[in-house]
């Protein structure tokens, strides 16, 4: 999904024919990352979440009350030609849903369970390196205020992803209303809330120490504030942080939802992926719960996250308490190919057959497809001996692993040759003829012996 050679993309640039921060993905890398997208969706939907299609364009002013300054001035806006009000391309997702569950679907039944698959659009500074294009795959749990709807969304994110092949990765899980309530706690304006958290959730320090200095915040408060930072690992930071509370009823309380959705989710069996932050705040000014980020090895930023939102829903309407998360797809399938753990697309059968045999040809390639396998056909002005070379070479070229020759045998219609390279062969890359098992099944059989030894590959 990234030009192999970051250089050349740079020498090109002044020149380039796509906008800058946006992606042109192409086909082997398309089909990989429709094929992941649809494992998630397909796993959301077991949980119970139905797909939602939102539009790529909002009204400004209908979406703004959804919408942080800072996200409304980094969207992409343009002017609706048929009323003249403000377009904006869609900037996030979560928003949009708010906003169609309170204008729209507050009549169903609740809770809601949505999936998504979607692209949001960003204005980042080029030199921050971020892309402005941004593929999302999220779920939305709607209606539910209670530490099992909170568990639900992180176990059925660490489901998910190990259900596409992503074993190794943690998950940072805090609640903001911890941090937040220090703030208050310590007296800081509204607006220097506002900076703290944004310093807080890039985790940048002496920022946060300069505006904690600028707002005149007593050193003991400070002093919290940082050690609230500091605050990251296992069941230890829960005890730590009733230190830090001093028996304060926000802090406490927070602590409490905090500690019961940790120790059950520990408690199904996925202690190993989970870390406790209290410092966790996620950057969305309507997170206002328990909140979760998830991180990968060889990957500088997060994959997704998410968290709870119960006053989000309100500004378009009444109140719903809800949570979610969103996953970066292009992160996760970079973070995929690093581990080399992602899980196999179904691998393409190559059926070539002489130009006089098309109605065997045709006849075997439709089997094939029935059976659910991607197929490709074509047709050779040879027959015999040299109607194998080409083919072993055709199949060699186009790195297909399996490769069936229809007409090989005129004498024996009812049988189809068989050429599959070896998994070694595969592996070292080696691309010659002589690397190729061969063997010859029934047509009627074709499609067991085909599966029997994808198994065996697999």
């Amino acid at each position: 999904m990234r030009p192999a050679c970051s250089e050349k993309l740079t020498l090109v640039r002044e020149h380039s024919l796509v906008p800058i921060g946006m992606t042109t993905i192409l086909p082997e890398s398309a089909h990989q990352v429709r094929h992941l997208e649809s494992e998630l969706i397909r796993s959301f939907h077991g949980y119970g979440y139905d797909e939602i299609i939102l539009p790529t364009f909002e009204y400004l002013d209908v979406l703004a009350p959804g919408l942080e300054p800072t996200l409304i001035e980094n969207s992409y806006k343009i002017i609706d030609r048929t009323t003249g009000r403000v377009l904006l391309l869609r900037p996030d997702v979560t928003a949009q849903i708010a906003r169609t569950v309170a204008m729209g679907m507050v009549g169903a039944r609740l809770p809601l369970r949505l999936s998504y698959r979607a692209t949001v659009f960003r204005y980042e500074p080029e030199h921050v390196g971020r892309d402005r294009e941004l593929f999302q795959v999220g779920a939305e749990l709607i209606g539910a205020d209670d530490p099992s709807a909170d568990c639900e969304m992180i176990i059925l994110m660490i489901e998910s992803l190990r259900q596409v092949g992503l074993q190794s990765f943690k998950i940072s899980l805090g609640h903001v209303g911890f941090f937040k309530s220090l703030l208050v706690q310590a007296g800081l304006s509204a607006e220097g809330r506002k900076r703290a958290e944004e310093a807080a959730s890039r985790k940048a320090l002496p920022r946060l120490e300069e505006i904690l200095s600028q707002e005149r915040v007593k050193q003991r408060s400070v002093q919290r504030i940082l050690a609230a930072l500091e605050l990251c690992g296992t069941d230890k930071v829960l005890v730590e942080g009733r230190k830090l509370a001093k028996g304060e009823k926000p802090l406490i309380q927070a602590l409490e939802r905090l500690t019961t959705v940790y120790e059950t989710v520990c408690a199904s069996g996925f202690e190993d992926s989970v870390l406790l932050d209290l410092g966790e705040l996620r950057g969305f000014d309507y997170y206002d719960g328990v909140v979760f980020d998830v991180f990968a090895d060889g990957i500088g930023v997060e994959l997704g996250g998410g968290g709870r939102y119960d006053h989000l829903i309100g500004r378009f309407g009444r109140n719903l308490p809800s949570t979610g998360f969103a996953l970066n797809v292009d992160r996760l399938f970079r973070s995929l190919a690093l581990s080399g753990t992602g899980k196999p697309i179904d691998s393409e059968v190559l059926v070539i057959a002489p130009l006089g045999s098309l109605k065997e040809l045709v006849a075997v390639a439709r089997q094939l497809r029935h059976a659910g396998m991607r197929v490709i056909q074509r047709s050779i002005a040879a027959s015999g001996q040299d109607l194998l070379k080409i083919a072993a070479a055709v199949g060699l070229e186009a790195e297909t692993p399996t490769t069936i020759v229809v007409g090989i045998e005129r004498s024996d219609p009812d049988h189809v040759l068989v050429m599959q390279q070896t998994p070694a062969a595969r592996a070292e890359g080696l691309t010659t003829s002589l690397r190729l098992h061969k063997r010859t099944v029934l047509k009627d059989n074709l499609v067991s012996a085909l599966r029997a030894s994808h198994e065996e590959v697999s």
